[in-house]
């Protein structure tokens, strides 16, 4: 018979990094569907702005938009690996947190505003997000830090590192301030801030992550990020529908939308972090922070199809080429990181890998090609979704090998 138990005050003493079977929590999966709606917004706002042609504030309100949703992400992800209780004070600060994501969501289109129109740059409903994210965040820092004399520095140091950045955060919301330079400036240092205390902690005194579990969310969220991908394919051929009716290009982009879903989910699952980082525990923080640029690009992916429909309805100022360089920019991002993770957990660039990025880039490079030689947006996005399928053909065909091989070294690396 199942024993059903409330959801008790548990002491957060940290949990058992060899855990068997440890895997997503509900609450978890619910805690990543918030993220949806963040990088739904993003994706929306960036479209908006490509398809008028405003490359820069597109690209640079993106660029601080992502790496604000996946940081928010990846404290918590992190944090409830090592220190996930399940108790009611848990889920009850993870609710708060859910609602910071949403209002951090909410405040993504004044940021691309502000920064479109040259206004003073209006991060302040996204800070406030924060803010309620990280009350509830370093409230559970601070309840490890009384709770497990093994890991109170570890705790200490992510607290102290979030709380002095959200101050900073807080400033720059106020400064109001219209220089680019400033922006970038004390942002860079505040994200420096909160990269820096994580890994410090982590070096010195550890944190009790869960390989397979940490693998497993980094999985998961590439997974609801992808569905971003679908969800920019259905608004994208629904609006083309809408204006112009079912025609070849609707078609053809669906299947692009679908193909470069499935594709980058084909490649991403073929290689097994979980064993990597589990093997070599002090690389994990590439593979934790380098799916920054993973995650972004994927979301990117979504924006860019949006792209495409203002194009086929003629709403757009920035063409088929364009449009086309909106989703092979994006791909083009998450193919280098995707391996330059791969290759930073194996410390060795396989040549192999060199082969199957050249043949990426060389579909991309004719998905732009066809563009410039006047074949139709639809065909051309179906070629450049086609890209990542060259990584799939060389892993099915001979790449499983030199994954099986990298294990292989890995592990004797460790026992050596």
């Amino acid at each position: 018979m199942s024993v059903i138990l409330p959801h008790r005050i548990v002491r957060m003493t940290g949990r058992d990094p060899h855990e068997s079977g440890r895997t997503s929590t509900p609450l978890e999966l619910l805690f990543d569907l918030a993220f949806v709606v963040a990088f739904s917004q993003a994706g929306d706002q960036v479209a908006h702005l490509l398809a008028e042609g405003h490359i820069g504030a597109a690209v640079g309100g993106f660029l601080f938009a992502a790496a604000s949703i996946c940081w928010a992400w990846i404290n918590f992800a992190w944090f409830a690996s090592g220190f996930d209780t399940d108790d009611w004070v848990f889920r009850a600060l993870t609710m708060v947190q859910m609602a910071g994501v949403i209002v951090l969501a909410l405040g993504v289109a004044p940021l691309f505003e502000s920064i479109d129109h040259g206004e003073p740059f209006n991060n302040s409903v996204l800070v406030a997000g924060y803010v309620v994210m990280r009350v509830a965040m370093v409230a559970q820092w601070l309840r490890a830090a009384s709770q497990s004399p093994d890991y109170r520095r570890t705790a200490l140091t992510y607290a102290a590192s979030i709380l002095i950045a959200q101050i900073g955060w807080i400033v720059l919301a106020a400064m109001q301030t219209t220089s680019v330079a400033t922006v970038i400036a004390l942002a860079t240092a505040l994200y420096g801030i909160e990269l820096i205390g994580p890994l410090i902690a982590k070096h010195r005194w550890g944190l009790p992550w869960h390989a397979e579990h940490i693998a497993e969310r980094y999985g998961l969220l590439l997974i609801i990020t992808l569905g971003e991908v679908i969800l920019g394919t259905i608004a994208a051929v629904r609006s083309a529908v809408e204006h112009v009716g079912w025609s070849q290009e609707s078609i053809l982009l669906v299947i692009a939308g679908t193909l470069l879903a499935f594709g980058v989910w084909w490649c991403y699952f073929f290689v097994p972090f979980a064993t990597f980082i589990e093997l070599h525990r002090e690389r994990a923080w590439v593979f934790g922070y380098g799916h920054i640029l993973v995650f972004s690009a994927i979301a990117a992916f979504g924006g860019g199809l949006h792209v495409a429909a203002y194009v086929i309805e003629g709403e757009a100022t920035i063409g088929v080429v364009g449009a086309v360089v909106t989703v092979v920019a994006p791909l083009a991002l998450f193919t280098l990181a995707y391996f330059a993770i791969y290759s930073a957990l194996i410390k060795r660039v396989d040549s192999f890998h060199l082969g199957l990025v050249g043949g990426m880039f060389l579909v991309m490079a004719l998905a732009i090609v066809a563009a410039n030689s006047g074949v139709s947006l639809g065909w051309c996005l179906v070629i450049a979704a086609v890209a990542p399928f060259v990584t799939v053909v060389g892993y099915e065909w001979v790449g499983y090998r030199h994954v099986a091989a990298d294990v292989d070294r890995v592990e004797r690396e460790i026992r050596s």
